[in-house]
């Protein structure tokens, strides 16, 4: 990977979780927002969330890369 398309090492973002009621089932929502762009993104469940952040986070030899398995026991 170029230099220019790596991935940064440092990320800051504001995580925000917070409680819904949909359908009599109560459900948690999450957002992050990136302060230095304003960028924000939203989550319909903390899965989703976890699934993003494996995937934003994982290294060029695939670690992490399955959401199915992100910790292993130690």
């Amino acid at each position: 990977m170029a230099a220019e398309n790596a991935k940064p090492r440092y990320v800051s973002c504001l995580l925000r979780l917070w409680q819904t009621v949909d359908d009599g089932k109560t459900l948690w929502r999450a957002s992050l927002e990136y302060p230095m762009s304003g960028e924000r993104r939203g989550f319909a469940s903390v899965a989703e969330l976890c699934t993003y952040l494996l995937r934003e986070t994982a290294v060029e030899d695939g670690e992490n890369a399955n959401p199915e398995a992100p910790f292993s026991a130690g």
